[in-house]
């Protein structure tokens, strides 16, 4: 997208002056700019519309699957496995009926398998207290385990089309790209604003698809607008880091049920002096057994773990 001179030459004139904090002079954006704004993104959107199969539905359920595994995950990936995990658990009630080993088995390869066990608490809380059924609204999805403001938003915009603050990094982009061109740190208390300002009153999926996907778009063709945002981090190497040990140890423990903290010792310093690493000591091993298992994926108990 080009410059919105309108809204930028607003929020440049606050900062040359410096007489009011950032988030302010986003929120005096006139409404001219925001409908000018609004209608160029709607424009794109439809230009850069990509047909994705969970914005076929509004089955919240398959949507907060959807959301879930968009939070870390490239689309790519995520079109390979939504499908799949929706066959194996087609329902709140199917994922809550689910062994936890299950249910991580299924996520394996999607990284982050915290979000794997978040699923399956939020789906039992669904269950036994929501008839089987997402309780309704923002606030009631954001008490669910692993629900935070922009899953939450999402659930609610792309399920029910109704009008909520959704920010999530391709939203980001395009606010950060258009609004603050020149600032960096950009923060979701000044982004909430304009965001909220710009969600239509009907068509409120339409309106967030258009913003993610003029945010891909924006991310292949500049310099990613996201990365002035606060929340920005740039994610570490995986290979040779905690996060790839406690994988392996995990697709281990899957894998062969009951094998003592020595045999994972064993097997782990094998696959790591095949990778050209270190081996792991006793102690991070330990700290990592011990995590995993605070943490619900497995536990100890006759001489061996099992998930």
């Amino acid at each position: 997208m080009g410059p919105l001179a309108s809204a930028r030459s607003e929020v440049a004139a606050g900062s040359e002056n410096g007489s009011q904090p950032r988030e302010t002079e986003a929120a005096g954006v006139s409404d001219e700019a925001i409908a000018a704004f609004v209608g160029r993104v709607r424009e794109e959107g439809a230009r850069l519309y990509r047909d994705l199969p969970w914005r076929n539905t509004r089955d919240p359920y398959a949507i907060w699957i959807s959301e879930v595994m968009l939070q870390q995950t490239q689309v790519a990936r995520v079109l390979t496995r939504w499908e799949r995990f929706m066959k194996r658990f087609p329902s709140v009630d199917a994922l809550s009926a689910a062994a936890v080993a299950d249910v991580v088995d299924e996520w394996q390869g999607m990284g982050y398998n915290r979000r794997a066990l978040a699923l399956k608490r939020a789906a039992d809380i669904c269950s036994a207290e929501y008839g089987g059924a997402l309780p309704t609204g923002v606030e009631a999805l954001r008490a669910l385990p692993g629900i935070g403001d922009a899953t939450a938003a999402g659930i609610t915009a792309f399920s029910a089309d109704v009008p909520c603050v959704y920010i999530e990094t391709n939203v980001r982009a395009v606010f950060i790209h258009e609004f603050f061109p020149e600032a960096e740190r950009v923060t979701d208390k000044e982004l909430r604003p304009l965001v909220g300002r710009a969600c239509p009153d009907e068509d409120v999926r339409g309106w967030y698809y258009a913003l993610l996907d003029v945010g891909a778009h924006l991310k292949k063709t500049h310099a990613n607008p996201s990365r002035k945002a606060a929340v920005y981090t740039r994610q570490s190497a995986f290979e040779g880091s905690r996060r790839q040990k406690r994988a392996w140890v995990l697709r281990e423990v899957m894998a062969r049920p009951g094998l003592s903290t020595a045999e994972i010792h064993r097997s782990l310093n094998a696959a790591e002096l095949a990778a050209g690493r270190d081996r792991v000591s006793g102690e991070e091993l330990d700290s990592i057994l011990a995590a995993l298992s605070k943490e619900g994926f497995f536990s100890f108990a006759d001489g061996g773990w099992r998930a």
